[in-house]
């Protein structure tokens, strides 16, 4: 295999997560990043937790997981837990805009 073709293969990798993320991404809630790894999950807790000599780790447990990784065979994970000494960003998604209207909206 050429440096060329593993680089389309990648390529094509990348691609087909993006897709995958943009698929279900309206069925999660937060959004976790950690130095490793993106995930998508509907339940995460967040722990900051000092070691015997002093530092600052987190720890962070998620369940019913996506995890943005093209090299994994199966990104729905049910049970995540990281422990980083690295920062950890928890945001929550914003609805879509894009949601259909309710009925009453139309006086129904």
């Amino acid at each position: 295999m050429s440096a060329e073709d593993l680089e389309k293969y990648e390529s094509e990798m990348e691609l087909q997560l993006y897709r995958e993320y943009r698929d279900v991404v309206g069925l999660f809630s937060y959004v976790v990043e950690t130095e490793r790894r993106f995930y998508l999950t509907n339940q995460v807790d967040l722990q900051v937790k000092t070691a015997g000599n002093g530092d600052v780790f987190f720890e962070v447990s998620m369940q019913d997981a996506w995890v943005w990784d093209m090299y994994r065979p199966a990104r729905f994970v049910k049970n995540v837990r990281v422990v980083t000494f690295k920062d950890v960003n928890v945001e929550e998604l914003a609805k879509s805009d894009l949601e259909p209207p309710d009925k009453s909206d139309f006086g129904g």
